[in-house]
């Protein structure tokens, strides 16, 4: 059985104010609005799977995954650079930043119990294995 997104992502609330940046443009007309992030990929292996999530100019310490209820959930906050000041006059403005979050379910063949998670250069890798039963063993039966 596999993993199976629960819930649409947050987007970060940047993204739906209109003309946030006081530049005369708005982002909601614009591909990045409609965004799911962060973006993942599901690997299935024999043993178990890998979820990658792409989490560009995310520190480590803002980064959760948690597993309640049999739902896997990541989540965190990017946060901005610098602070905007009176003289700064953004012409064109798509990086985003603010909480995010995506949720999965967790089938039964999935041991909650054992998930690791390592991030480096802004990838965010989980190693979720299954569980004993649920990984595939070969039988050989004899023939008579």
């Amino acid at each position: 059985m596999p993993l199976l997104r629960l819930d649409t992502p947050t987007l970060w609330p940047a993204l739906y104010d209109d003309d946030e940046c006081g530049c005369g443009f708005s982002l909601m007309d614009r591909d990045v609005a409609n965004q799911t992030y962060p973006r993942i990929d599901i690997i299935e292996e024999k043993d178990g799977y890998i979820i990658r999530a792409d989490l560009p100019g995310v520190e480590k310490d803002d980064i959760t995954v948690k597993v309640e209820n049999g739902v896997l959930s990541i989540g965190g906050t990017k946060k901005r650079e610098t602070e905007k000041t009176e003289k700064d006059r953004y012409y064109h403005f798509e990086r985003t930043y603010g909480e995010f979050s995506r949720s999965f379910n967790l089938s039964d063949n999935v041991d909650a119990k054992d998930i690791k998670a390592k991030y480096h250069n802004g990838i965010l890798e989980l190693t979720l294995r299954k569980t004993e039963k649920a990984v595939s063993k070969a039988i050989e039966v004899k023939i008579d």
